[in-house]
């Protein structure tokens, strides 16, 4: 029996095994990116989840400290999933044991990858920093990636074979995943709050709560795939459902009454300089050695 090539054969280490860890995993377990046998989940104290975790895709999992020092040290690639508050003690741990060679694939919103580095104590170290959004859970997120100066192109490809797994890949330089942020990041939260409203409203107009997030959920999800598939810019595909005088012109009237196409922006706007805050905050509590 001939066993089929993963496009993926080296080991992964998820450092931390929260749900976007998870997520990743599902999804190139899913599409065959890697074998669950070549996947290890590493958490503090949580044995109920790696279980679950092992019980669910056939990947491995400990929180054992010896055994959890062999996974690092022995795997080629390494994704950290912990809570930002956890990251410097563990890339200080994790800089004593990694090979120069071996590729640090961040999901810590904040760190940039200079501050990484100071705290592995490895100047050189590989890195690709992301910034996956949550539809990453469902295979249709998008994840920005950022890549350390003199990454390999063997290991940029490894990183977006990593998450086009679970969705859409947007290669950038690092100053702009704070924007990225804005946009993808916490967009599908800006879709969520119009969606609640269009459901208020139909249950205003005398509709089921049901009828209310069945017509919401279609509307959106329609919309968006006439974008993809027509290939048509939103703003045409917007001016083609609204007749002059008629009652889409009304509605559009009053988003504009309120500045709806600003708000957005500037909603955007503010979560990417937010990021960008967060980010200083979190590093201003490092040791002043391992700041940028």
């Amino acid at each position: 029996m001939t066993q089929t090539r993963m496009l993926i054969e080296e080991r992964i280490c998820f450092f931390g095994a929260g749900s976007m860890a998870e997520a990743v995993a599902r999804g190139l377990i899913a599409r065959a990116v890697i074998s669950p046998a070549n996947i290890t989940f590493l958490n503090r104290s949580d044995s109920d989840k790696l279980e679950n975790l092992k019980q669910r895709y056939g990947t491995a999992g400990t929180n054992d400290p010896a055994e959890k020092e062999n996974v690092l040290r022995t795997s080629p690639i390494v994704i950290l999933a912990m809570k930002p508050k956890d990251a410097a003690e563990a890339l200080g741990q994790l800089g004593e044991w990694i090979g120069p060679r071996t590729l640090i694939v961040s999901m810590i919103a904040g760190l940039s990858i200079r501050t990484m580095r100071s705290l592995l104590g490895r100047p050189e170290q590989p890195i690709v920093r992301t910034m996956p959004n949550t539809s990453s859970s469902i295979g249709l997120g998008v994840t920005g990636l950022s890549y350390s100066d003199g990454l390999s192109e063997e290991s940029r490809r490894t990183a977006r074979l990593l998450f086009e797994a679970v969705g859409t890949v947007v290669e950038t330089e690092e100053d702009k995943i704070d924007a990225l942020t804005g946009i993808s990041g916490s967009g599908p939260a800006y879709v969520y709050y119009m969606m609640e409203a269009l459901m208020e409203a139909a249950t205003l107009g005398g509709l089921t709560r049901e009828q209310a997030r069945e017509m919401t959920v279609q509307t959106v999800l329609g919309a968006a795939q006439m974008v993809r598939q027509t290939g048509e810019e939103p703003a045409e595909l917007r001016r083609k459902v609204t007749s002059p005088n008629g009652a889409t012109q009304a509605a559009i009237a009053k988003l504009d009454e309120s500045d709806f196409y600003g708000a957005v922006i500037r909603a955007a706007r503010r979560c990417s300089e937010r990021s960008a805050e967060m980010g200083r905050d979190l590093e201003d509590q490092l040791p002043a050695k391992d700041r940028d």
